[in-house]
C-alpha cells in the first residue's frame, strides 16, 4: 500500500486540494470584476457593515484546519510540515460529506501562547477553525483560550470528534442492553485529549462522574498515584487496582483510545453481562475485533476500522457540525451542540437504511442491532440529521448570530449544496 499511497499523493496536481475560481473568468471585463476596479465596490461595502463579508466573500463556507503537528494521527510529533497531508486528506472529507471549502494551516509554533496568537489574528479569514492533531496537554488550553477569544466555532476534534460519536454508539448501546447510563462502570484507557473529552460527554448522558476509571501509560489514576497532569487530576479514583487488568472485572463499557493489544480475551471475559467493548486504537486496536466477539456472545464491539462493524470515525462529526454551526454563525460549538450531533445519529441508527447504503459496505441489508449502533460514514443522510440538529441547537442556546429558516427549508438548502457543491455559500437572511 506503501508505493499505491505516495503515488497517489504525488500524482499531478500534487497532493490532494487546490482552489478553483466560483466566477466567470473568460473575459477582461469579467476580471475586472473580480480585481481591480470591481473588487474595490464590495471591500467598501464591507468596511461600512463588516457582516458583509460573508455576503461578498467565501468566509461563511471556509473551515481552517489548524495544525502544529505534535501529535499527528498515530505517528506523533511528526512536526508541522509532515502533518500536511493529514490536513489535506480532513479537507477532502469537509468537501465531500458537507460541501465545505478549507485551508489547511500548518504552523511552526509549539508555543501554546503564541500558536494561540497566531491563530486568533486569522479570525477575519475563516467561518470556523478546526484545530487538529495537537498535543495534549497544551490543546485543552489553545482550544480554551481561543474559543474564548474568538467569535466564531473552534473545535479541536482530536478532543470532541471521538466523544461525539462514542456517545452517539452508548445510547444505542443502552437501548440494546437494557442498561441505565448511571449504573455503569467505565474504563477508559488512554488519559489524552480525546479520553478526557469522552468522559466529560459520557457524563452528560447520565454516566456517573466517579464511575469512571481512567488508565494511562503508568496504569490506574489512583489516590497513590504522583505528579499528575492537572487535567488527570479529576479521576483520580480510591481503588486497589494498579493497572489495566486490575480494574476491567465487572465493567460494563471499555473505551480504548491508546494503544494496540493490551486487552486480552480473559480480560473481555471478567466483564459484566452484555458488555461494551470500544477499542479505538488504530490502525490496530487494543483488542481485535475476532478475539473480542470469540470471548464473549453478548458482547457489542465497536473499533476504529471499516472492515468491521461499529466504526467509530470522526467522518460522522465534524463534517455536519460546522456545516450546522456556521450556517447559522454560531460563535461557539457548546456542548449542548456536541449533544445534539449525538443524539441525531443514534436516533438516524434506528431508521430504514437505504439499499445503496448496505450495498456500498457489501450488505444486503443493514438495521438497527449490535452490528450497528452508529451510522455509516457513506450515509448521506447524515448531513440531513445532524446540522440542523447542530443548527437548532445553537438557535436554542443563543450562540447563533442569524435566524434558523426551520429544518425543511434548511434541508432544501443543504441539498442544493451538495447537488452542485457551490463554491459561494449564500446564508440566510434575518
Amino acid at each position: 500500500m506503501k508505493n499505491k499511497a505516495l503515488e497517489y499523493h504525488s500524482r499531478f496536481p500534487k497532493g490532494k486540494t487546490k482552489v478553483v475560481p466560483t466566477k466567470p473568468t473568460e473575459t477582461s471585463y469579467d476580471l475586472s470584476l473580480a480585481y481591480s476596479p470591481g473588487v474595490a465596490y464590495p471591500c467598501l461595502e464591507i468596511e461600512k457593515s463588516p457582516e458583509l463579508v460573508y455576503e461578498y466573500t467565501n468566509r461563511g463556507n471556509l473551515v481552517g484546519i489548524i495544525t502544529n503537528g505534535t501529535a499527528v494521527l498515530g505517528l506523533g510529533n511528526i512536526g508541522a510540515s509532515a502533518g500536511k497531508p493529514v490536513m489535506e486528506g480532513k479537507a477532502v472529507l469537509f468537501k465531500k460529506f458537507a460541501g465545505i471549502d478549507v485551508f489547511d494551516i500548518e504552523i511552526n509554533e509549539t508555543d501554546p501562547e503564541k500558536f494561540i496568537n497566531i491563530v486568533k489574528s486569522l479570525e477575519p479569514t475563516f467561518g470556523g477553525i478546526n484545530l487538529e492533531d495537537i498535543r495534549a496537554p497544551e490543546c485543552f488550553e489553545i482550544e480554551r483560550s481561543l474559543d474564548a477569544q474568538m467569535a466564531i466555532p473552534v473545535f479541536h476534534d482530536d478532543q470532541h470528534g471521538t466523544a461525539i460519536i462514542c456517545t452517539a454508539a452508548l445510547i444505542n448501546s443502552l437501548e440494546l442492553t437494557n442498561k441505565k447510563a448511571e449504573n455503569l462502570k467505565v474504563v477508559i484507557n488512554g488519559a489524552g485529549a480525546a479520553a478526557i473529552s469522552i468522559a466529560e460527554m459520557l457524563t452528560k448522558i447520565g454516566v456517573v462522574h466517579e464511575n469512571i476509571f481512567m488508565v494511562d501509560s503508568r496504569g490506574v489514576i489512583n489516590d497513590r498515584r504522583t505528579g499528575l497532569h492537572v487535567s488527570k487530576l479529576p479521576f483520580i479514583r480510591k481503588t486497589s487496582a494498579d493497572t489495566l487488568e486490575d480494574i476491567f472485572p465487572g465493567t460494563d463499557l471499555f473505551v480504548g483510545v491508546s494503544v494496540a493489544n493490551v486487552v486480552t480475551q480473559a480480560m473481555v471475559k471478567s466483564m459484566a453481562k452484555n458488555p461494551m467493548v470500544y477499542a479505538l486504537a488504530n490502525p490496530d486496536p487494543e483488542i481485535s475485533y475476532p478475539e473480542a466477539i470469540a470471548a464473549r456472545e453478548d458482547l457489542i464491539m465497536a473499533t476504529g476500522r471499516s472492515d468491521y462493524p461499529n466504526q467509530v470515525n470522526n467522518v460522522l462529526g465534524f463534517p455536519f457540525i460546522f456545516r450546522g454551526a456556521m450556517d447559522v454563525r454560531s460563535k461557539v460549538v457548546n456542548m449542548e451542540m456536541k449533544l445534539a450531533a449525538a443524539y441525531a445519529l443514534a436516533e438516524l441508527t434506528k431508521e430504514p437504511v437505504p439499499k445503496e447504503v448496505a450495498e456500498a459496505y457489501g450488505l444486503d441489508h443493514i438495521e438497527f442491532n449490535k452490528d450497528y449502533i452508529i451510522p455509516k460514514p457513506l450515509d448521506a443522510r447524515v448531513l440531513y440529521s445532524v446540522a440542523p440538529a447542530v443548527a437548532e441547537a445553537a438557535v436554542k442556546t443563543g450562540v447563533a448570530q442569524i435566524a434558523y429558516p426551520g429544518r425543511e427549508e434548511y434541508k432544501a438548502f443543504l441539498a442544493n449544496i451538495m447537488a452542485h457543491q457551490r463554491e459561494k455559500l449564500v446564508g440566510f437572511t434575518v
